[in-house]
């Protein structure tokens, strides 16, 4: 196996491009375990760990842009404004993996049980990718994940990063897994309040081929607010019974499987429970039973 360490981006671009079937790799917590257990055998890897285009991350015409390569620890520690994304980022593994880990290896590996998927989905991101000679195009995240393991990456692009408009209200990450320490999610979920557009947006991950939206309960819960007045002062609590309908809501917008973490109706029970919890968070409630 060749393994090239470009040191610009440029360079990683051409490399890309004269070998198409390299595999890029940054901080490889999801490569290097399919590569120890045999179940990829890439040709060559492309680093680019160190690339400084890929571990920038800044705030510039209004929107956040996350550099592919900016680590869950870096997250947590700088990007404080984004809380949802901090705490999808304290549930990644280890904090050696949080460490190594990246929005952009999420990305790339395309898996729906990826943790920072449902914030950028949330948020509906734009996936920036970037070919050889500068060639750059913005892909919309629900196009970008295209199905289990799939994206719109062409094979001589590389993930740039991504790009969103931050939303000035409360929200929440949280996630059901099979134990707390380095745990992968059965289920996950991440809800917004948007004051802006005096919205609700709730994004579902490992419950549906890709990451999804959940646009009836969406809806549900806007009217629920818009009712209860919660949009022209500090938010209102919920009636139990408005909980429980989002709650319903939110399951029935997933389309999950029984595999060896938990079976299709454990995950739409553990998301009812997520939804209740994260909009009475949201709107200084308590969650209904």
């Amino acid at each position: 196996m060749d393994v090239h360490l470009p040191r610009t981006l440029e360079e990683a671009l051409e490399l890309r491009a004269a070998h198409p079937e390299a595999l890029p790799i940054a901080g490889g917590t999801d490569l290097m375990v399919e590569i120890n257990f045999d179940v990829r055998r890439p040709e060559a890897l492309i680093d680019v760990s160190r690339l400084p285009e890929l571990r920038a991350w800044r705030f510039e015409d209004g929107e956040v842009f996350l550099g592919a390569g900016v680590t869950y620890a870096r997250i947590v520690r700088d990007l404080r404004d984004v809380p949802t994304l901090v705490q999808a980022s304290r549930t990644v593994g280890s904090p050696q993996i949080r460490a190594r880990g990246t929005v952009g290896g999420n990305l790339g590996t395309g898996s729906p049980a990826g943790d920072a998927l449902p914030v950028l989905a949330v948020h509906d991101a734009d996936i920036e990718l970037v070919a050889a000679g500068g060639r750059r195009r913005s892909v919309p995240w629900h196009e970008f994940l295209r199905g289990p393991k799939r994206t719109a990456r062409a094979p001589d692009e590389l993930i740039l990063g991504a790009r969103w408009r931050p939303i000035d209200g409360p929200g929440s990450f949280s996630k059901v897994g099979t134990r707390n320490a380095m745990v992968i999610a059965v289920a996950s979920l991440c809800l917004q309040l948007d004051p802006a557009t005096r919205s609700v947006r709730v994004a579902l991950g490992s419950v549906a081929p890709t990451v999804v939206r959940a646009p009836e309960a969406e809806a549900f819960a806007t009217h629920a607010l818009t009712a209860a007045g919660s949009w022209e002062g500090p938010a209102g609590t919920l009636a139990g019974e408005a909980l429980r309908g989002f709650g319903e809501l939110v399951a029935g917008a997933a389309t999950p499987i029984d595999d060896v973490r938990g079976s299709a109706a454990y995950r739409r029970h553990a998301l009812t429970v997520l939804a209740r919890r994260a909009l009475a968070w949201a709107t200084g409630g308590e969650a209904a039973a």
